[in-house]
């Protein structure tokens, strides 16, 4: 079994495990970018993954003091990765609806739940307060997300007034929950 990798977090200084961190690196022309993929050259320069942590980074300018150089951050970096972490989770979203592994609708949701077949629920931030009731007294002990609105899930899902989601279980159900999780957490903490 592989050891889980841990970096040390720019601005708070805790080891953490690389999930739980943002990677950054140094461009050739001395711009630091965001690396979620981990796949550019160059010293990785790692946050936790919050909004609040990465503000700090940008508003102190930490990146050139880790990194011993002059190091150009963008003032929009923290909307920038907010709206990758968006993208990403949204992605995600959308190869599920390829996939197959999602229902959409409350009542196909609710027979989802009733028959153990979801490992999560994502509803609209808009959703009413009735199908919000009864879904949460349904869902019991799986996680719920609220991330986006039913205007930002339609245009994902291909669906109009798409407000409850169930993602059935499987490793794309994983994949999924990771990437709103991710984002969640940054949005969060």
């Amino acid at each position: 079994m592989k050891a889980e990798e841990t970096r040390k977090c720019i601005v708070c200084g805790e080891t953490l495990p690389k999930e739980n961190l943002l990677r950054f690196t140094l461009t050739p022309d001395n711009q630091i970018v965001p690396d979620f993929k981990k796949k550019l050259p160059g010293k990785g320069v790692w946050v936790k993954n919050s909004k609040k942590s990465l503000s700090i980074a940008v508003e102190k300018n930490l990146f050139a003091k880790v990194l011993k150089t002059k190091a150009h951050v963008s003032q929009d970096l923290v909307e920038t990765v907010q709206k990758l972490l968006q993208k990403r989770a949204l992605d995600a979203i959308s190869l599920a609806r390829k996939a197959g592994v999602l229902v959409t609708g409350f009542e196909k949701v609710c027979d989802a739940l009733k028959k153990n077949k979801a490992a999560f629920v994502l509803e609209a931030k808009d959703a009413g307060h009735d199908g919000h009731d009864r879904i949460m007294n349904m869902a019991k002990n799986l996680q719920v997300f609220h991330t986006f609105n039913s205007e930002e899930l339609d245009k994902e899902l291909d669906k109009v007034n798409t407000v409850h989601v169930a993602f059935l279980h499987g490793e794309m159900a994983n994949a999924v929950k990771s990437e709103i999780s991710r984002l969640e957490d940054f949005l969060n903490s």
